[in-house]
């Protein structure tokens, strides 16, 4: 009993168990890919811009932020900032951040 192909036969419940599977991994690489294509791309200046950062030395007006998970050199606009203050970066130059205090 089952579904026969010359000598090999195979039970109606293991076919069935391979479609629902094929049909799960279907599914679940679907909603994958629309997720992945929804994603925003974050590379580049504009997206660290609004960004929070941790200042790691003094700011006055020049310092290192930590930011994204890397040091930064850092260039307050608005006077001196001490260590271990949270900044927001308003704008980027090259490898150089401008921040402000956060309020």
């Amino acid at each position: 009993m089952g579904l026969e192909l010359g000598e090999f036969t195979m039970s109606p419940w293991l076919v069935a168990v391979i479609i629902i599977c094929a049909i799960a991994f279907i599914i679940i690489t679907v909603i994958w890919g629309v997720r992945a294509h929804r994603m925003k791309i974050g590379a580049g200046k504009e997206e660290m811009i609004g960004k929070s950062a941790r200042v790691q030395t003094a700011l006055d007006p020049k310092g290192t932020v930590f930011l994204e998970g890397e040091v930064w050199t850092a260039v307050s606009e608005a006077g001196r900032i001490e260590p271990d203050e949270e900044v927001t970066v308003t704008r980027v130059d090259g490898l150089k951040v401008y921040v402000t205090k956060k309020e």
